[in-house]
């Protein structure tokens, strides 16, 4: 499957949600905790060709997602993914180090989920700052962009780990 998504920085998360509400969106689910993990291999083959393996587990269950290099897109992060649920998250980091990968670098995000038709919109929590994430359509992701004020210039193609290494640096 193809994902099309950009993040928006967010100053202020409750008046972000109520806006997120008011276009029409509805709560899919509450604020909770992600961990997430990144695997490689020893020679980082994965980050070297922009590919990821990420484990997350949120509570007990967890989702195994490969993220293949993105795509060249001048507004959007677009690239294609594998993902499946697990039912182990400990089972499955089992496997992956049996297959020679270890982890590369974690991270923790609390997230908000809305759903608007086809469109997703998170509000995610990181270390990096706060974020609204628009998955869809790229039509759907530039209307709702800028019915809650922002324009294309202030998407953001970068992910999760590239804000938080960039942010740790400037600390």
């Amino acid at each position: 499957m193809t994902e099309t998504e950009v993040k928006l920085p967010i100053s202020d998360l409750k008046e972000a949600r109520r806006k997120i509400m008011s276009l029409g969106a509805r709560l899919l689910r509450e604020r909770h905790a992600e961990e997430n993990f990144l695997y490689d291999f020893e020679d980082g083959r994965l980050a070297g060709k922009n590919e990821a393996i990420r484990l997350r587990k949120t509570g007990r269950k967890g989702l195994l997602t490969f993220k293949d290099a993105p795509l060249n897109s001048r507004s959007f992060k677009v690239r294609r993914e594998f993902e499946t649920a697990l039912a182990s998250p400990g089972q499955a980091r089992k496997i992956l180090k049996a297959l020679g990968l270890k982890p590369a670098f974690s991270y923790r995000k609390f997230r908000t989920v809305f759903i608007k038709g086809k469109l997703k919109i998170t509000l995610d929590e990181t270390k990096a700052g706060n974020f609204a994430e628009l998955e869809g359509e790229r039509h759907e992701i530039v209307r709702f962009a800028e019915a809650l004020g922002f324009k294309r210039s202030d998407f953001i193609k970068a992910d999760y780990v590239a804000l938080i290494k960039k942010a740790g640096s400037r600390t």
